[in-house]
Order: C-alpha cells, then structure tokens, then sequence
C-alpha cells in the first residue's frame, strides 16, 4: 500500500510530524508499505524543498512560493503525483487541511482519504490559546469541523476527541482511536552504574531525590507548580528538580524561573533544556520520580501528551492530575498517582510519598513501563491504522 502522509508544517519546533507521524510511519514502512511524508516548512523556511529518508520512509519539504495557494497548488500536486492508496492528513487545519478539502472534492473516488485530529484546533481548544486573527480563528473552526465530517475514516488521538467526533454525526466505526506512542525509543533501564554516571554528569548524586518536570509549561498554572515544589521540598530538603525541555512560549519560562527564585527554589533546580531525542531515555530514567501537570479545559482533555508517555515508557513513576488522556497512561495506584487538577496539597503529598519509599517507586516505575509497552507501542497503533487504510 503506498500511503501519503501529509501535514500543515515540518518536523519541528512543533513535534506532531515528528512525534506522531512519523512515529506511526516507521512501523508501517517495516512492515513493507511504502509511506511517504509530504510537509510545507514554512517556519523553517531554509529547509524548504528537500528530500531525505529515515527507517525506510520517505519525506519530502514542498517548496514555499506563492503564498497560502502556491504551498497548497505545491502540497497537492506532489502528494498526487506519488500516486498514494491512501492520503493521511494531520490535522484538519491550514495547509493539510486545504489539501483535505481538495482531495474530498475532487479525489474521493480514486484514493482513500483519512483525517487525523490530535488535539481540538478551533474555538475553546488552540484558538483559545495561538495568537490567531480573529479571521484565521473562525476558518479553523470551520476547517476542523468540516474536516473531521468529510473523510472516509478519521483518526484520533484521546477518548474526548473520540467523544467530540462522535458528537458531531460520524458514524463510531468511521472513528479510530489512535492515542500516541513514545516519542522516543525507549532503551532497557540503565543498570545502576548507567544511572550513576549519568546523574554525575547531571552534578546529582546518586542518593540525592530528584523530581522529573518535562512539559512545556502551557497546560498549567505555573504558581500551581510552584505550590507543589514549594510543599515536596519542605519535606524533602535535599530534592533536586530536573527540568527537560523547553516552554512553548519564552514568558512560561521566564514566570517558571521567577517564581522559583521567589520560592528559593532555583538552587534546586537542573535546567537541561531542549534535548535531543536519543539522549532522552537515559536522561528521564534519572529522575525517581515525574511530575505532570494539566488544567482541566477543553484542550487538554483532548490533547494526548507524548512527554507523559515518554516518562511512562521509560519506567518513571508519574503523580499527574486526572485530565483526559492521562487517565489513559497513568493507572492511579498501579503505574503511577492520580490527582483532581488544581489539588496542590495532594501532588505534593504523593510526590513526598514516593520520593521516601524507594519500594514502592520501584514497583510503579516497572509496572509504567509494562503498561506502556502492552498497550502504546507505536507498532500496535500502525495496526490500528491499517484498519482506518483499508478499503470499506
């Protein structure tokens, strides 16, 4: 089967490319499809019209002349001109979604057409948060609905985003939930030596407590965090805090470090930053326990972070707050601890808990692990998406 996969940008700063489809990619491309990766890098615009392959997949960034309709003419006609089975768009929004509206018009009957939605672009969801016109909010909008209407399967990445389809008139067994796997590969647990020597190159010692923050800040209240640090470090005077990773927007960052020098936190803190994706696992696997955050609005409950099942997948213990597809990755008491969003108090007492009962850490770290590997291994999600692929 020669499957397209076709998205609004390129592999990065934003990861869904990276992280989503060309994480589902390379199963399919081993498992002898040929899948092909169609992208327009408009925010990184030097890398423009390029070929390369990874795993056996191939990617191509279009050309960008012409403005929105010479990316779009350019995105559709090389996706056409592979001849693709099946074209996957993800998400249902600018220039894959352009390209969507394209193909349903004019292709439907010759290919088949799949829409992914990995998080809930229009008004209540990204709207509420990109700095968007007014004008560009009530096309996404509409692009996403009509998007999500007008396919022969879509795709979805949380049970709320199942939910919100559903909700819309698509027939449930149009719907295929497709949650994210790992965004990294996870290696075998570092043996004890590997996780001292790691935690040297971190200046931690080997007994010193160390809490995992790996986010990028927008999904919380960041004095909420700060309350929580503030409480764990109280009970535990020698915690370190390992932040990985960089916040989406640069005054996330900036109010995380002011509040932490406010709290008398920042000596605590080992700021990593960005890291690349093969040095993460071992990184991750440093910290004794993890700590995620989530508001309970509209977009996260429909998001399905791939920083928190990267920490699952490389057996951290996670103390999260029960917001949509956390749920999924962290079963409270058996791979990790749930808490109600905006419980302070609570995810500090659980985090304390854990970090003085290395037992018990031990325990929910490889039962995170198992739970990952059973059920988010991006091999069984190409399994799901072969079923949206084939023909019905």
């Amino acid at each position: 089967m020669r499957i397209a996969m076709v998205g609004p940008f390129g592999l990065q700063p934003n990861q869904t490319m990276r992280s989503r489809a060309l994480g589902a990619a390379r199963p399919l491309a081993a498992r002898g499809h040929q899948v092909s990766l169609f992208m327009p890098p408009w925010q990184t615009p030097e890398a423009a019209d390029s070929r390369w392959e990874e795993d056996g997949v191939a990617l191509r960034y279009t050309p960008l002349r012409g403005g929105v309709a010479g990316i779009t003419r350019a995105l559709l006609r090389e996706t056409l001109a592979w001849r693709p089975d099946v074209v996957h768009c993800f998400k249902p929004k600018a220039y894959s979604g352009l390209t969507a509206w394209w193909l349903w018009q004019f292709h439907r009957r010759r290919l088949r057409l799949v829409v992914d939605s990995d998080d809930w672009e229009g008004w209540g969801g990204w709207n509420a948060l990109a700095p968007y016109t007014r004008a560009q909010k009530h096309f996404f909008a509409w692009q996403e609905r009509w998007g999500m209407r007008h396919c022969h399967a879509l795709t979805v990445a949380s049970r709320t985003l199942q939910s919100l389809a559903w909700s819309l008139g698509i027939p449930p067994g149009q719907v295929v939930y497709a949650p994210n796997g790992p965004g990294i590969v996870a290696a075998p647990p570092p043996g004890q030596a590997q996780r001292a020597a790691e935690r040297r190159a971190l200046g931690l010692e080997e007994a010193r407590p160390v809490l995992l923050l790996y986010s990028r800040l927008f999904e919380f209240d960041i004095s909420r965090l700060t309350m929580v640090l503030a409480q764990v470090q109280t009970a535990v005077p020698d915690l370190a805090i390992l932040l990985v990773g960089a916040g989406l927007y640069a005054e996330d960052a900036a109010a995380l470090r002011r509040q932490l020098a406010q709290a008398e936190l920042l000596d605590r803190v080992v700021d990593v930053g960005w890291v690349a994706p093969e040095k993460l696992p071992a990184l991750l696997a440093c910290a004794d326990v993890g700590l995620y955050l989530m508001d309970d609005n509209l977009l996260n409950r429909t998001k399905c972070p791939v920083k928190l099942i990267d920490m699952v997948a490389v057996g951290v213990p996670v103390v999260a707050e029960a917001v949509g597809q956390v749920t999924e990755y962290v079963v409270n008491g058996r791979t990790g601890l749930l808490r109600s969003s905006g419980d302070a108090t609570g995810l500090a007492q659980d985090v304390v808990g854990l970090l003085l009962a290395p037992a018990r850490r031990a325990h929910l770290g490889a039962a995170a692990r198992a739970h990952a590997a059973a059920h988010f291994t991006w091999d069984a999600i190409a399994t799901r998406l072969e079923r949206a692929y084939a023909p019905g």
